[in-house]
């Protein structure tokens, strides 16, 4: 048995934390002297232990006591979980630390204020609070649902890089994912009939406007010819997403450009599927286009 303050000093907790979350249920004493001192054993401690896991995740209190109370909770299963998402947090860390670097290298000129997503991450919040019956519905759970925002908050910064390359702006990226959110069950179900009804053919033409781009890669991909096929490709892009009621960022298609010029794994698949050199033609087709129709739009 330990007494309060040497859990304290054994783990960093102040004693007045021990003796909070006693209050509030969360780890009780093994047992209390008649003096009134609180005294734990190894089962305490190695609670306290899955406690500091979830606290270093940033998870709520409140939280953290349903989990650990429901009848449903898998230590074994929870520690699975708790590995993953500190491995995402680590690379999350490490991306800042690149940032950083690229800073200093002066390869980064985007100030603090452009790579804020609090605002995002409150709007997830918020969603979660209010509509836990469409988390549970579309996501599986409030815990499956924290899972995903633990991810995306874990690549926190290469979210934001994306966001202001396809939006222009973190409040625009935003907005959109507001609405996209706010149309959840039409989305849903508008997926599924999709799914169901389009998809296969939606693919089918994709594939062929593919193939008719990359029938001759010695042609000029900025070329009227190639640039009437991107364009079709676009527009049966567009019309997936206006079925789907979702929107996309006025720079989608540069992010895409940026996607088959730079992304190895998407380079060595598209290369595959159509040919050597087929991801750096589809990817300097889609820049031109990108490029002049988002002057087109700006005039």
């Amino acid at each position: 048995m330990r007494t309060v303050k040497e859990v304290s000093d054994l783990t960093g907790i102040s004693v007045r934390a021990l003796h909070y979350y006693d209050e509030i249920s969360l780890l009780k004493p093994s047992k209390i002297t008649d003096a009134g001192y609180r005294l734990y054993d190894d089962e305490a401690l190695e609670a306290l232990q899955q406690i500091m896991f979830f606290r270093e995740l940033d998870l709520p209190l409140k939280e953290v006591q349903d989990m650990m109370t429901s009848p449903y909770f898998d230590k074994e299963k929870a520690l699975e979980n708790h590995k993953k998402l500190l491995i995402l947090k680590r690379n999350r860390l490490d991306d800042l630390i690149e940032l950083v670097n690229q800073t200093l290298k002066g390869e980064n000129n985007m100030s603090f204020k452009e790579f804020d997503m609090s605002k995002y991450f409150e709007a997830l919040e918020q969603f979660k609070q209010e509509h836990t019956d469409q988390v549970i519905q579309y996501f599986g759970g409030v815990e499956q649902f924290d899972e995903i925002l633990n991810e995306q908050k874990s690549k926190e910064a290469s979210i934001a890089q994306m966001a202001v390359k396809e939006f222009g702006s973190i409040e625009k990226y935003t907005e959109t994912m507001k609405k996209n959110i706010s149309r959840l069950p039409a989305i849903m179900e508008k997926s599924e009939q999709f799914k169901q009804e389009m998809l296969e053919e939606s693919l089918r033409k994709s594939n062929e406007l593919h193939q008719k781009l990359t029938a001759d890669l010695s042609k000029d991909p900025t070329s009227e010819e190639i640039q009437q096929i991107v364009e079709k490709i676009v527009n049966l892009s567009k019309e997936n997403y206006q079925f789907l009621s979702m929107e996309m960022g006025d720079n989608h298609w540069g992010l895409m450009a940026e996607l088959f010029l730079t992304n190895p794994t998407h380079i060595e698949v598209t290369d595959k599927k159509y040919g050597p050199g087929a991801a750096k033609f589809i990817g300097g087709a889609l820049q031109y286009y990108s490029e002049n129709e988002n002057r087109e739009t700006s005039r």
